[in-house]
């Protein structure tokens, strides 16, 4: 029986659960950034790996028709890219004010 319910899993239903979990773990910080607009804690570097990371793994899904890995790097790449637009503004307005 146990083993009827592994075969019953498919890769593509692997990717999706992975891809929705990876994104929802993503959220939380994404919306507290958004919403407070605080940057400071965040490392421009990282942010600017991460956020180009994220780009290529969707040119990656792209590439390979994989719409699990699409949907979540698409999403992704849309709040990271926002996160990091707000990181180099106040990088950038707190290099002026100094």
């Amino acid at each position: 029986m146990l083993d009827e319910a592994f075969k019953a899993i498919t890769p593509e239903m692997i990717g999706y659960v992975a891809a929705t979990l990876t994104t929802l773990s993503f959220l939380p910080q994404a919306i507290m950034t958004l919403k407070t607009r605080d940057t400071e804690s965040l490392s421009l570097g990282m942010y600017s790996s991460f956020t180009l990371g994220v780009l290529l793994w969707l040119i990656y899904g792209i590439c390979i028709s994989d719409k699990a890995i699409i949907y979540a790097n698409a999403v992704t790449f849309v709040l990271a890219s926002s996160i990091l637009s707000f990181k180099i503004y106040n990088t950038l307005r707190k290099k002026q004010k100094a």
